[in-house]
């Protein structure tokens, strides 16, 4: 009888633990958002200053900011903004490719980046996944923008902290998912992104290259370290994973990370947790989920 009582006293433990847990991840990644986003281009505005490894800081036109002529320039999660029944870069809308001569071929075009109704459309929503809640919450939608980070080796991992890449995405979104298990401290989030030819392998090169080399950094404000490469978790026509340990706002918040290429679109996930660090992951059933149902959606 004792051994059942302090069973329920340690899961009901783990649930409280855990709804304190969830929050402060949450609040950690906005808190990232607000400072990347008060940091603009690197920080002056982006106007291409050295960052303090020596290194350009970049362009506004990749970081957002202003660009020479003092026109504001956009940032990716602006830029994705509005973008539902705009054509691409390309010529493309969302409802086939463009000929040589200019008429539209009939389905969905395939080499150009996706919109952004599209990726709304492909996303994981409530219900897709059995025993998680996929949510638009505040908090959830953690697009931002390029940021240089110290060393410069590191911020292609640094950036996709909050989804941003270099190249810039052409369209995005996120969300957040929650697992139903109330003893689950994990916090994830996930993004679709879309890019045109040939940038969403540059984007993927650099994740490669960066898990490999990059083992602590220092990005808009805060600290991570223990970067390492994880097994690739071969899905897509590539893949990449990698974890590290944040430092926010006094919490130490370990992420995994597992990054997918699809054709132009890219599907990354990550997956925080400040009570199980050992057992960090990105669930694979989720990957997968998403996998599937871009697929579908887009063919």
């Amino acid at each position: 009888m004792r051994e059942g009582v302090e069973d329920v006293r340690a899961g009901m433990g783990a649930r409280v633990t855990t709804r304190i847990a969830r929050p402060l991840v949450a609040a950690s990644a906005v808190a990232v958002l607000g400072c990347v986003a008060a940091c603009g281009g690197g920080g002056d505005g982006g106007s291409g200053a050295a960052a303090p490894d020596g290194k350009a800081a970049g362009s506004a036109s990749r970081a957002g900011g202003r660009s020479a002529d003092g026109e504001r320039t956009r940032t990716p999660a602006e830029m994705s903004e509005g973008s539902e029944d705009a054509k691409d870069s390309r010529g493309t809308s969302g409802g086939g490719a463009r000929k040589d001569d200019g008429s539209h071929t009939d389905g969905p075009h395939t080499d150009g980046p996706l919109t952004k109704a599209q990726l709304r459309k492909a996303a994981l929503a409530a219900g897709d996944v059995k025993g998680f809640e996929v949510e638009e919450s505040e908090g959830a939608d953690l697009l931002g923008q390029s940021v240089p980070a110290t060393p410069s080796k590191c911020r292609p991992i640094a950036d996709m902290f909050l989804f941003s890449t270099d190249p810039v995405a052409r369209a995005g979104v996120s969300r957040g998912v929650v697992p139903k298990d109330e003893t689950n401290a994990s916090v994830i989030t996930f993004a679709l992104l879309a890019y045109g030819s040939g940038e969403a392998d540059e984007v993927m090169d650099g994740l490669r290259t960066a898990a490999e080399e990059c083992t602590a950094y220092r990005h808009a404000g805060y600290d991570y370290k223990n970067v390492e490469a994880a097994a690739d978790p071969r899905l897509g026509d590539e893949s990449v994973a990698f974890r590290l340990l944040a430092s926010i706002e006094g919490a130490r918040v370990p992420a995994a990370y597992t990054v997918v290429r699809d054709g132009t679109t890219l599907v990354a996930f990550s997956s925080m947790n400040m009570l199980d660090a050992d057992k960090i992951k990105v669930p694979a059933k989720l990957v997968e989920a998403q996998l599937a149902k871009l697929a579908k959606t887009t063919a």
